[in-house]
């Protein structure tokens, strides 16, 4: 079974308009989720307790649209460190 990762973060923004954030190093990182439901009832969670800032924003990534572990490997993975 193919497992679905979603990664739940978020922080402070310079303008409520747009997805920079003010401080990167600011960031939280809620956690990763192993389903959107989970990954869902967190970022609401975090989205709610925020709520009074209109600068604070939380995302849900799809982490596992990042990586098709059948494909081949990007050059830059196949670099040795």
């Amino acid at each position: 079974m193919t497992q679905r990762l979603h990664l739940v973060f978020g922080g402070e923004l310079i303008d409520p308009s747009k997805n920079a954030f003010k401080d990167a190093e600011d960031i939280h990182i809620v956690g990763i989720f192993p389903s959107y439901e989970t990954a869902f009832n967190a970022w609401k969670s975090e989205a709610q307790r925020t709520v009074d800032n209109a600068h604070m924003r939380y995302f849900i990534a799809h982490l596992h649209r990042l990586r098709d572990e059948g494909s081949e490997a990007s050059s830059t993975e196949e670099l040795e460190g």
